[in-house]
C-alpha cells in the first residue's frame, strides 16, 4: 500500500530514502513534490500500526530524522513502534490533559512511572503505570503542534516503548538470568 501525505515543514531539502517519523512510525519517502510525500506500508507496518485504519484526510503527526549533531529534547524514539493501545479515557487536569491508554503486557512490561513513551511519535513522559493501562498528559504546547487532541476515547494510538529496557532485559536473557529487581540489583543497577 501506498500512503500519499500533505505537507510543508518537513519537505524542506527532503531527499528519496529520508526517513519521516509518521505518527510513530518510522516510513522511507520514495516520491515526493513540493507539497506531498509518498512512502510505501508493508503488510508489517499496517499489521503492527494504526494505519490499517487510518483514512484519506486523516491528520498525523510528522516528524523528520535526527541528525547526530541536533540536541535531543526528548527521548530516543526510533520510530519502530511496538504496537499499539486503546485510549480509554481523556480528562482536563488544569492545563493539561490526561490520557488514559490500555495496552497489552508485551507493551506495558516496557513502561515505568515516569519513564519515556511515544504516542504517535509524541515523545511523552508516563504519569501513571498499572496491570492494564498508562496515563500520560499533554501541556499547552503539546496540545496545539500534535494531532493527539483529535482523538477520542476508543481510538487506537501507535505506541513505542523506551527502548533501553528493551535492550537491558534483551541482555539479562542473554545471560541466561531472570530478568528481575534481584538481577537489576546484583548488576549495580538499583
Amino acid at each position: 500500500m501506498k500512503m500519499i501525505i500533505s505537507a510543508s515543514k518537513v519537505i524542506e531539502d527532503l531527499k528519496i530514502g529520508d526517513s519521516i517519523n509518521t505518527d510513530g512510525v518510522c516510513l522511507t519517502v520514495t516520491e515526493f513534490s513540493h507539497t506531498t510525500f509518498i512512502v510505501d506500508l508493508m503488510p508489517e507496518t499496517t499489521l503492527r500500526s494504526t494505519f490499517s485504519k487510518v483514512k484519506a484526510g486523516s491528520k498525523v503527526n510528522l516528524e523528520r530524522a535526527l541528525r547526530l549533531s541536533d540536541r535531543l529534547g526528548g527521548h530516543i524514539v526510533s520510530g519502530h513502534i511496538d504496537g499499539t493501545g486503546l485510549i480509554e479515557k481523556i480528562r482536563k487536569d488544569e492545563n493539561a490533559v490526561r490520557f488514559t491508554i490500555a495496552s497489552g503486557e508485551n507493551i506495558l512490561r516496557y513502561i515505568v512511572e515516569k519513564g519515556s513513551i511515544a504516542i504517535d511519535g509524541i515523545s511523552l513522559t508516563v504519569i501513571n503505570v498499572d496491570r492494564n493501562t498508562f496515563e500520560v498528559s499533554i501541556i499547552p504546547h503539546t496540545q496545539t503542534e500534535t494531532t493527539l487532541l483529535t482523538k477520542k476515547t476508543g481510538v487506537s494510538v501507535n505506541i513505542e516503548c523506551d527502548i533501553i529496557g528493551k535492550y537491558v532485559e534483551k541482555l539479562a536473557s542473554k545471560k541466561g538470568e531472570k530478568f528481575s529487581l534481584n538481577f537489576l540489583a546484583d548488576n549495580g543497577f538499583v
